[in-house]
């Protein structure tokens, strides 16, 4: 379990918006994913030994406000790029975890001018396949026995212990799932015209992926890759759809290797 760091509600793109902070050192803006597992990972205290992370909740995850006109990624990224204003941030690099990562694209193709680097790992975010191909798994609709083994190379690893878990910290679980339903649902985990803006993104990337993920396959990850300008692509053995929680110190070495 991770220690916590600082937590406090801040004002951004108008809205109550939740971000931690541990650390001290270079900006280092950490867009977890649905799940929010990077909170209790062993990993961000090694970034933050080196950086300042800066872990804002997405409207609609965590204890941020989620208002009703909101209902896609490309809206949440406007206000990540509302958060790194409102801190005064400025050569900040960002790391997005799946729904994370899509956010952090998003985020990329509208405006990089605060933004030296950007790493998204095993992120959603665009349609590759033809109209009848299965991108990403069906992660609603199949058994969640299935979702499981997809996600992660050791199942056991994806094991929640809920019975431990106070009342406001079960609230944070199912808000973050039914907002991630609500903002992923329908076009299925991609934008449509995200695709055709990756081409903006102007600063250096690096696409870290899972080996073994069976949500979004490695393949996947490497056609994304593709369609951003310069962009390196790693895989991570061993690993499904969260490398940084399955092989931490393979993951942490490519990642150092990029934004060190």
């Amino acid at each position: 379990m991770s220690g916590s760091g600082n937590v406090q509600m801040i004002k951004a793109g108008g809205l109550s918006i939740e971000v931690e902070r541990r650390g001290a050192g270079r900006p280092l803006l950490l867009l977890a994913s649905e799940e929010q597992l990077e909170r209790e990972a062993s990993f961000v205290d090694e970034l933050a030994k080196t950086f300042e992370v800066i872990m804002p909740s997405p409207p609609g995850f965590g204890t941020s406000e989620r208002p009703d006109w909101m209902g896609k990624p490309d809206d949440l990224s406007y206000v990540m790029l509302d958060v790194i204003d409102v801190l005064g941030l400025k050569d900040v690099t960002v790391v997005g975890f799946s729904l994370g990562g899509w956010i952090a694209a998003e985020m990329a193709v509208k405006n990089t001018t605060k933004i030296s680097k950007l790493v998204l790992v095993d992120a959603y975010g665009v349609k590759v396949g033809g109209p009848y191909d299965r991108d990403i798994m069906d992660i609603w609709t199949d058994h969640p026995s299935k979702v499981v083994t997809a996600k992660w190379a050791n199942p056991e690893n994806g094991k929640r212990d809920f019975s431990v878990m106070n009342d406001d910290q079960l609230t944070v679980v199912a808000r973050n799932m039914e907002s991630f339903a609500r903002f992923c649902w329908s076009p299925y985990m991609h934008n449509p015209t995200l695709r055709e803006r990756l081409h903006r993104v102007n600063v250096p990337t690096l696409f870290i992926w899972g080996e073994k993920d069976g949500i979004t396959a490695p393949s996947y990850g490497e056609a994304y890759s593709k369609l951003v300008p310069g962009a390196k692509f790693v895989k991570i053995a061993n690993a499904g759809h969260y490398p940084h929680l399955e092989a931490t110190d393979a993951f942490m070495s490519a990642l150092n290797g990029f934004i060190n």
